[in-house]
């Protein structure tokens, strides 16, 4: 199944398709939920895109606990991943399939680092400034657990949501040389697995008072 270039598949990448997007050396991820709490709200979808702009979205099963090829690609060590909001996509991918992602590049927190003169980081408004793309939000908070009838705006969102990811991560990465925080941002990126351990724990409070 296609839509606008979007290709979908069930439960895993095809064999093929995971030979093309392991020749990348940057593939954009993103994930769908039912909710924001991965013990507690199931992973529905898993969107990729490579810098040739091939968009695949996985579908993922009620009670599907693995993904080999997926898993493949997510911890291999010569790509980067690019998330928006990694924290939560890295801990619901643990969660749900085992899998540790890395390396990682997020572009919520190199946004917070390098566009200071600004507090809106949200996908849409870095989109918007730094592509001039207005991204439709309105499928954002839809059910994502009907995933074999999704509907072409849920589709269409899904696509949107990594198709400008790799674009707006050189940017920010141009942007974070510039006003020199790109170590910074690495030293950040580098404690995301421990971070995304201790929400997992459900360790809310620990550098607080």
């Amino acid at each position: 199944m296609t839509l606008h270039d979007f290709q979908v598949s069930d439960r895993d990448l095809s064999d093929a398709t995971l030979s093309e997007y392991l020749a990348s050396e940057a593939i954009a991820v993103d994930t769908e939920t039912m909710g924001l709490l991965p013990q507690r709200d199931r992973l529905c979808l898993v969107q990729l895109c490579n810098p040739e702009g091939k968009v695949t979205a996985i579908r993922i099963a009620k009670g599907q606990s693995e993904a080999p090829n997926l898993k493949k690609l997510m911890e291999a060590a010569n790509i980067l991943k690019v998330f928006h909001f990694a924290r939560f996509d890295v801990a619901t991918l643990r969660y749900n399939l085992g899998i540790q992602v890395q390396p990682v590049f997020c572009t919520k927190i190199a946004s917070k680092l390098a566009r200071t003169y600004t507090n809106r980081h949200g996908l849409k408004d870095v989109v918007q400034e730094l592509e001039q793309v207005e991204l439709d939000k309105s499928a954002q908070s839809s059910d994502w657990g009907n995933a074999a009838n999704l509907s072409d705006a849920q589709l269409s969102y899904a696509a949107n949501d990594v198709r400008y990811l790799l674009s707006v991560q050189q940017k920010l990465l141009r942007m974070l040389q510039r006003e020199e925080r790109w170590e910074l941002a690495q030293k950040c990126f580098q404690a995301l697995p421990t971070i995304v351990t201790l929400d997992l724990l459900q360790f809310k409070d620990l550098f607080e008072h």
